[in-house]
C-alpha cells in the first residue's frame, strides 16, 4: 500500500509540473488596438470607431481559445513608441522592441481599413518578436456593417494568425 501512495505522490507531481510547463510554453502573444484608418467622405463616425474598438478584444479571444496566452501592453507604453498613426504598422522593429517589454513572443499590429461604405479591411501584421520580422501579413475583407459579419472577419483573420504561428513553431522546433 505504501508504494502505491508513493506512485500516486509521484503522478501528481508529474502532472503538477507538466501542466506548469503547459502553461509556461503558451506562445505570449501581445494584440495592438486596431486602429481605423477611415477615407470614405464622412470619416470617422462613431459606429465604426466602436468597430474598429471592438476587434482587438474579439481577436485576444479567438487566439485565447487556440491555446496562446495573451499579454497586454499598457496603453501609455504604445503611445510612446508610435510616432503617429501607422507607425507601429510599418516598423516591424519597433513593434516587437515594444513587446518585448512584456516578454510576448509575437505581436499582432491591426488596422481597420475602410476604403468604402459598402466594405473594410480587417488588416494584420504578425511580428516574431525574438527576430523583430514581419512573420505573417494578412487582410480579411469584411462586406457590410452587422456585428456578426466583422466577427466573421475576425474569425478568419484569427484563422490565418493561428495558422502561421502553428508553422512558425513547427519550423522553429525542426529547422
Amino acid at each position: 500500500m505504501r508504494r502505491h501512495k508513493l506512485s500516486s505522490g509521484s503522478l501528481f507531481t508529474f502532472l503538477l509540473l507538466s501542466s506548469v510547463y503547459c502553461i509556461a510554453a503558451q506562445p505570449r502573444v501581445a494584440v495592438l488596438d486596431f486602429e481605423l484608418k477611415d477615407l470614405t467622405p464622412a470619416p470617422y463616425i462613431p459606429a465604426e470607431i466602436a468597430r474598429a474598438a471592438g476587434v482587438k478584444p474579439l481577436l485576444e479571444q479567438a487566439l485565447a481559445k487556440s491555446h496562446y496566452q495573451i499579454v497586454h501592453i499598457d496603453s501609455s507604453d504604445i503611445a510612446k513608441a508610435a510616432a503617429g498613426p501607422g507607425y507601429l504598422f510599418d516598423h516591424h522593429d519597433l513593434a516587437a522592441k515594444l513587446a518585448r517589454t512584456v516578454r510576448a513572443d509575437y505581436i499582432v499590429v491591426g488596422r481597420l481599413h475602410k476604403p468604402s461604405y459598402l466594405f473594410i479591411y480587417l488588416m494584420a501584421h504578425l511580428v516574431d518578436v525574438r527576430q523583430g520580422k514581419l512573420i505573417g501579413d494578412y487582410i480579411s475583407e469584411v462586406k457590410g456593417g452587422a456585428p456578426k459579419l466583422t466577427l466573421k472577419g475576425v474569425e478568419s483573420l484569427a484563422g490565418k494568425i493561428v495558422k502561421t504561428l502553428s508553422q512558425h513553431a513547427d519550423r522553429s522546433r525542426n529547422p
